[in-house]
């Protein structure tokens, strides 16, 4: 069986990265936001919102990549599968380099670097690959590599990938999202943790 996970938001959290990030940029104020949310709403309130959040994006997914945290419960999911053989990959609509970001960092090196450091890659660990990581510059790229990989299951924090043209029938689609509390879309299986994702996908594997 073929899992494909969504890396941002879904792996990697960035809850306390983006209020930090925002006051060390002079975007906000000390103590106005507690999460990347409450960040991400406050700035596009103000004028020029939307591109100091682009901008933001950029410098916390790139110089500030190495302070996000591995999302409770996905160290354990990942392990379930390396024990019972399932191959995952890890799909993520991801840019070479941020808007507005003067020192240019590449993203998806952080990512990388950072899932290295998470023993992403190690024999001891979770045992991926690194071919098996794929960075796509458009949410319609992303979602052709989902197809192509043959995906049984795919994991996302974003609800409008499941619905982008394209996306495989046969792919069974599990949101990630602690604040949806009434789903009305039957085609999602909305999840808020990974016990819940790790039970649905992975239950008649181990």
């Amino acid at each position: 069986m073929r899992i494909g996970i969504d890396f941002d938001n879904t792996i990697a959290g960035y809850d306390h990265v983006f209020p930090a990030a925002a006051e060390r940029e002079g975007l906000i104020a000390k103590g106005v936001a507690n999460s990347k949310a409450a960040v991400k709403s406050h700035l596009h309130g103000q004028p020029g919102g939307r591109e100091a959040w682009m901008h933001l994006q950029g410098r916390v997914y790139g110089a500030f990549m190495h302070q996000a945290d591995l999302i409770e419960g996905v160290e354990e999911f990942l392990i379930r599968c390396r024990n019972v053989g399932v191959d995952v990959f890890i799909v993520s609509h991801k840019t070479e380099f941020g808007h507005f970001d003067p020192d240019k960092v590449n993203l998806r090196d952080a990512a990388l670097e950072w899932m290295r450091d998470q023993g992403f890659f190690a024999a001891d660990k979770f045992r991926l690959s690194e071919s098996a990581v794929f960075f796509e510059p458009t949410r319609a790229q992303k979602v052709a590599k989902i197809a192509a990989l043959n995906c049984a299951h795919f994991i996302d924090d974003l609800e409008d990938v499941f619905h982008e043209p394209g996306f495989p029938a046969s792919t069974r689609r599990h949101l990630f999202s602690s604040g949806l509390k009434n789903n009305l879309d039957k085609s999602l299986h909305v999840h808020t943790d990974w016990t819940s994702i790790s039970d649905a996908v992975l239950r008649c594997h181990d």
